[in-house]
């Protein structure tokens, strides 16, 4: 049943959308991540950096949901308008599996979480026998939940979120009120063995790529909206507010434990950093605002991944099979739901058996939501160099590079392996132009873009697969 959708989501749910989808589990390790391979100076400034061309793609999303109100798609909407169907289909494909690889990465960290504590020390790392059923027990709980009313689903993630800034914002005012400024300027420049400014500033901004991944999600619930500008605002105010949690909780706690010092500790850090300052129920607190913060991020990714599947499965142009572009009677897009919760069943079952290669998929998700950001950014270059407009000309210079940027320090690796499931993609795409009596690709660089995925696609599968054996 494909229901019409009801604009009912105003700017302050899906700015909660955008914050629970940043904020998940990255911020609680962040202040030994961005520690451990960078000195204060170096930190300080690679936050600058990151900031500048956050803000660019911020930017970039709000210019798109204004430019095209019509495009009730989102993201994958405004890369097909920009280069057709084909790029469209695969920006959606790839947001589409970075989101549920997502999902399995929350579950796996929130029963590691819980394994912490003694009562549940066999739920092991995550990935043990009792941790896996558990989760896929969880998975499905929520999968239900949402299935009975996505609008039911966004006001508990709009709790959970409120719920989950309570901690950190109590870090916060903690670790403030403790600062130290001799703690914060020891060794600022960072120790001969972290090496020089550059590398130690590339080292530190390899964990914001993780961080910052969600920053575009209130465009995915453009159908749901009010109104177009609830969605432009909800960006910024999203990103406002996730840089203020993310720049305080990193920064500041270099104030608190020296940066060598702060390096060598377990994570979450943030539970030690705070130990410092008010003891043990202080470490206690954040170890639950952890738990809560994931199960928050579990339910936000859970429906942007069904939300996205959907987007490019319903109407007379869908680029995925049409099955999945269905409502139910709640507005839930059901089938995009049941196969989406699938696959993050399958995942979590591999985790148990093979950790290694779980952790590389993991990994592997983040590099498959740049490439989406990266044509974004690109879209608006292109009607930048078309309008000849300077201020677009800026926003869509600096957002391609620093989307450019992204995928080279998530990983070339990871690239290539990202091109065998974006070329996986392909199959859904074919039955979809099938379905639609179209030829198989409508333009040139179509044609061009499907054989430079193929190509790494089967450099990939002999470099990491045949070669080493």
């Amino acid at each position: 049943m494909n229901t019409p959708v009801r604009k009912k989501l105003g700017t302050l749910p899906l700015t909660l959308l955008v914050v629970g989808s940043i904020v998940g589990s990255g911020i609680f390790s962040l202040p030994q991540n961005m520690a451990e391979g960078a000195g204060t100076g170096a930190i300080l400034i690679a936050w600058i950096i990151t900031l500048f061309g956050m803000l660019m793609l911020t930017r970039i999303f709000q210019y798109l949901s204004i430019r095209f109100y019509k495009i009730n798609d989102g993201l994958y909407g405004y890369v097909r308008e920009g280069f057709g169907d084909y790029i469209g289909f695969n920006a959606a494909w790839g947001y589409w599996i970075s989101a549920w690889m997502s999902c399995t990465s929350y579950l796996v960290i929130l029963f590691s979480a819980l394994g912490s504590f003694d009562c549940l020390s066999f739920f092991g790392h995550g990935t043990t026998l009792p941790a896996v059923f558990t989760a896929i027990l969880l998975l499905w709980i929520v999968h239900y939940f949402v299935l009975k009313g996505i609008y039911r689903a966004f006001l508990l993630n709009c709790l959970v979120t409120l719920a989950k800034i309570v901690p950190i914002s109590l870090f916060i005012v903690c670790i403030s009120l403790a600062f130290k400024i001799s703690t914060f300027k020891m060794d600022f420049w960072g120790t001969p063995q972290l090496g020089s400014m550059i590398k130690q500033v590339e080292n530190t901004m390899l964990y914001t790529v993780w961080v910052y991944l969600g920053i575009e999600s209130a465009t995915v619930y453009a159908a749901r909206a009010k109104n177009i500008i609830s969605i432009s605002r909800a960006t910024f105010f999203g990103f406002a507010i996730t840089s203020l949690l993310l720049v305080c909780v990193s920064v500041l706690s270099l104030g608190i434990v020296p940066q060598q010092e702060l390096a060598q500790m377990k994570n979450p850090s943030m539970a030690l950093v705070i130990e410092r300052v008010i003891g043990s129920w202080g470490a206690t607190l954040i170890n639950i605002g952890l738990i809560v913060s994931v199960s928050g991020g579990l339910l936000s990714w859970l429906m942007l991944a069904a939300e996205m599947l959907f987007l490019s499965g319903q109407g007379n142009q869908h680029t995925v099979p049409k099955c999945f572009g269905k409502l139910n009677k709640t507005g839930t897009p059901a089938n995009a739901l049941w196969l989406t919760t699938s696959f993050i069943t399958i995942l979590l079952i591999l985790s148990h058996f093979y950790q290694s290669g779980y952790n590389t998929l993991i990994q592997l998700s983040t590099s498959m939501v740049l490439i989406p950001y990266l044509l974004a950014a690109l879209f608006v270059f292109k009607l930048a160099i078309q309008r000849r407009k300077v201020y677009l000309i800026i926003i869509g210079a600096f957002g391609s590079t620093y989307g450019v940027w992204l995928i080279y320090a998530g990983g070339i690796s990871y690239l290539l392996l990202s091109m065998i499931l974006y070329s996986i993609g392909l199959f859904f795409y074919l039955y979809a132009r099938k379905q639609r009596s179209l030829p198989v690709f409508s333009y040139f660089h179509d044609k061009v873009y499907a054989f430079f995925i193929i190509t790494l696609a089967l450099i990939a599968i002999v470099y990491f697969y045949i070669l080493p054996n």
